[in-house]
């Protein structure tokens, strides 16, 4: 029973947050680096967007860096990673004109 009074509406919001992130970054975007490689193609694809996205997830993962916080460590850190495979596929796989 004292489990049950130590669970909050904040505290189940926060662990979906963690949990939906991270899968967001182990099964959406890799899906999207796997689709990108076989069509090697980025087409339909916002560089503004992923480059943006980078953005945040560097300025998340130094957040956590500097409150000692493993889970913004690594939950973003997962971002930083799979976004920065993605826009080097933009570059890669642009057309040249």
């Amino acid at each position: 029973m004292d489990f049950l009074q130590t669970i909050t509406f904040a505290s189940v919001v926060g662990s979906l947050t963690l949990i939906v992130g991270i899968l967001v970054k182990i099964i959406g975007l890799p899906d999207q680096i796997r689709k990108n490689y076989n069509r090697k193609s980025t087409e339909g694809l916002s560089t503004s967007f992923m480059i943006l996205s980078l953005a945040a997830y560097s300025l998340w993962t130094l957040h956590g860096i500097l409150r000692k916080d493993i889970v913004l460590i690594v939950g973003q850190g997962l971002g930083i990673f799979t976004t920065g495979i993605i826009i080097c596929q933009i570059f890669k796989y642009r057309k040249k004109k």
